[in-house]
């Protein structure tokens, strides 16, 4: 089984989703381990001291001002964790959970939050035994950390609350520890602080919705080329040197995908027959500078997840010059802004893909295919509906398009005044890129359907991949109207486990 090694130094996008999604191990390096060793010492001379040092030796947040006596500090961490594991709705998804467990102990790891080095052993053996803690979906405002998200994990790390075990089970805590011969932690000065004090939730999942849309924009330049071929467009507007001159990378990119699966295509060009039109609608013309637009936003949030990739988040900190210091960098900001942003782009996509099916249907602008795709019009209703639940789709994915970050509610005490709301921006987003890869696959299943009823023009060679792979999957073709719901699952089953790029692929080579 893989091994992912965790350093001082931050870990790398494919490292959180080799854990997160793969399964990986985790192990500590001997960098790490020091870092962490040396770490503590600093945070235990300040505990034997009596001035008092936030997070050690007084309460947290608007509770700050009281001095903790050292006989009380073991309490006080168990206390914070138990008080903040207060989360509430319904369950947080396996892969979400185990990304922010791997991403707090990436920061523990750095040897800034003086946690000891045994507290992350126990974290690495948790996600090594398969053991994820139970996390609610609500009870995050992206400020102070993803506080009641982490609070729910490090109470599993104390052996208490619930836990999912390997096979699937929720049991106590308690009992799975047990059974993986893993000792329940006994927290100390500044521990269980450093546990609930970082931006993890939102990261991992922001990483995890990159890797998800770098598939999906791929796979809307793919169904986008079909949905040109089967309406008979033209692909002289995807040409390189047209792109060259709006030198924006991502808009290069798509369209030279575009290129690529039309190639060969015996339906493009055709604008002209029976039909005249000088140009084609925005939703087909348009389609590389807006899919091309989101991959360059995807670009900048790519940048900002590698940047807290290599942050060690937490509050206080621990310099390299001996100080403890407080600060604000547990804000959510950065994170929550690239998050809105995606669902934007997704929103976006989603929608002008929603426009070429309609087009598709329309028997008035698909320049020759019966109403609806219908194999007997009026007898039958061909794709009608289908196209009613992609547009519902693209509807919830405007209303997710609708910034979280531009909230703010203040909360302890007025202490945490203006916070990210970066969690919830996660989650939105985590819903729109689902959508998406609906809305995509209402597209594929139009455009496929409409290539083939353009008897006696011959599709592209890469498009003919992606139609027999595609009635291989069970999705059937044209004809009477039948139960959709099966076909269009099967169809986002398609697009959502890669067979789609695959089917392209065989025929185009890697697509951008």
């Amino acid at each position: 089984m893989h091994t992912v090694v965790v350093g001082a130094s931050g870990v790398t996008a494919s490292d959180v989703l080799a854990v997160a999604r793969g399964g990986a191990r985790v192990q500590l390096s001997e960098e790490a381990v020091a870092a962490l060793a040396a770490a503590r010492e600093i945070v235990d001379a300040l505990a034997a001291k009596p001035d008092p040092v936030y997070g050690v030796s007084t309460g947290f947040g608007a509770l700050a001002t009281r001095h903790i006596s050292p006989e009380l500090r073991a309490q006080l961490q168990r206390n914070i964790v138990r008080s903040h594991a207060a989360g509430m709705g319904p369950r947080v998804e396996r892969d979400v959970v185990r990304a922010l467990m791997f991403l707090r102990l990436k920061t523990v790891c750095s040897g800034r939050t003086g946690v000891r080095p045994e507290v992350a052993q126990t974290m690495a053996d948790l996600l090594n035994a398969g053991i994820t803690p139970v996390v609610h979906e609500y009870g995050s405002l992206g400020c102070s950390g993803d506080l009641a998200p982490l609070s729910h994990c490090a109470l599993t790390l104390m052996g208490e609350g619930d836990a999912e075990g390997p096979d699937g089970v929720v049991r106590p805590a308690a009992e799975l520890l047990a059974a993986h011969g893993i000792q329940p932690v006994e927290l100390r000065e500044k521990e269980g602080l450093a546990l609930l004090n970082g931006t993890d939730g939102m990261l991992g999942m922001l990483v995890m919705a990159l890797a998800d849309l770098d598939a999906l924009y791929t796979s809307a330049d793919v169904t986008a080329a079909l949905s040109l071929e089967a309406l008979l467009g033209t692909d002289k507007v995807l040409a390189p040197e047209l792109h060259a001159i709006r030198p924006h990378p991502g808009q290069a990119a798509s369209a030279a995908n575009m290129l690529a699966v039309l190639k060969g295509s015996g339906l493009t060009g055709h604008h002209q027959d029976d039909a005249p039109r000088v140009q084609d609608a925005y939703s087909v013309r348009c389609a590389p500078q807006v899919a091309g637009a989101g991959r360059d936003t995807m670009a900048h949030a790519r940048l900002v997840a590698d940047r807290e990739l290599a942050s060690a988040v937490d509050n206080p900190v621990v310099l390299p010059d001996g100080r403890v210091e407080s600060n604000g960098n547990f804000h959510g900001a950065p994170v929550a802004y690239v998050l809105d942003f995606l669902a934007v782009a997704v929103a976006d996509l989603g929608s002008i893909a929603e426009r070429r099916t309609d087009r598709l249907l329309d028997k008035n602008r698909s320049h020759g295919l019966p109403p609806f795709l219908a194999d007997d019009a009026g007898v039958d209703s061909g794709l009608m509906i289908a196209q009613y639940t992609q547009a519902a789709l693209v509807s919830e994915l405007k209303r997710l398009a609708v910034p979280a970050s531009a909230d703010s509610i203040p909360s302890s005490a007025m202490q945490e005044d203006h916070v990210s709301m970066g969690w919830s921006a996660a989650r939105k987003l985590r819903t729109a890129v689902d959508n998406l890869t609906r809305v995509l696959a209402v597209e594929l299943y139009a455009a496929t359907r409409a290539i083939e009823l353009r008897e006696g023009l011959t599709p592209a060679p890469a498009t003919r991949a992606v139609i027999d792979a595609l009635r291989e999957a069970g999705v059937q073709g044209p004809g009477p109207d039948r139960f959709l719901a099966p076909d269009l699952a099967a169809a986002e089953a398609f697009v959502r486990d890669g067979r789609l790029l695959t089917a392209v692929e065989t025929v185009t080579g890697p697509l951008q």
